[in-house]
């Protein structure tokens, strides 16, 4: 059964599929102990996600398809947070010493992979992200982490404004409420970038690595 709303934005225009390009980079947003820590005030039930997402994460591995990972500091007091440390209190979880801003089980950065760090929701703003994707040759963006409607969104939005495809894996991805996660992957999938499934980026990286 078509869902009305999803036609109705097609028929108005939005929804065009961008593809994969042929170089792509996965990055993996955020995907730290503070939204897997039951105790974290940014506990989020993502547990599926990052299950997920370590199936792909292996997977570009593989494939030999370049790995990057963001993570968020902050220096003591949050001075460097400006605005955003202001309104979201939870922000504490990543001062510089939180055990809460470690990588989640099974996404810790290998070596030579490229860690991102950064201070606001986008992984491109006020970071080298572009330059080094540029650098690498990468047309294509496929993002997984957390959270859908922060950082994956800003860094998905952001990644077509940079000229990068983004392509966003819906199951690598999580956030505090499923119709809240659901809300934003329809949005990015109308106007700025490619949804697609585990399977899809799974397959995808499969028919990379033999190519």
């Amino acid at each position: 059964m078509s869902d009305p709303l999803a036609e109705d934005y097609r028929r108005a225009g939005f929804s065009n599929r961008l593809g994969f390009g042929a170089a792509p980079a996965l990055v993996v947003v955020d995907f730290c102990r503070a939204y897997l820590d039951e105790d974290s005030p940014l506990y989020a039930g993502v547990e599926e996600a990052r299950r997920s997402c370590v199936r792909v994460l292996v997977a570009a591995r593989e494939a030999g398809v370049p790995v990057l990972h963001t993570r968020v500091e902050f220096q003591p007091g949050g001075a460097d947070g400006g605005i955003f440390f202001r309104k979201v209190a939870a922000l504490e979880c990543f001062v510089r010493g939180n055990p809460l801003a470690a990588f989640g089980e099974g996404l810790e950065p290998a070596e030579g992979e490229v860690v991102v760090t950064k201070q606001y929701a986008s992984a491109f703003f006020g970071t080298s992200l572009a330059p080094t994707l540029t650098a690498m040759g990468i047309d294509t963006l496929m993002i997984a982490g957390v959270s859908t409607s922060g950082c994956v969104r800003a860094t998905a939005v952001d990644a077509c404004q940079n000229g990068f495809i983004p392509i966003v894996i819906r199951d690598a991805c999580g956030d505090r409420d499923p119709s809240v996660h659901d809300a934003n992957l329809f949005d990015l999938d109308a106007k700025y970038a490619d949804v697609v499934s585990e399977q899809e980026a799974l397959n995808h990286l499969a028919g990379f690595s033999t190519a």
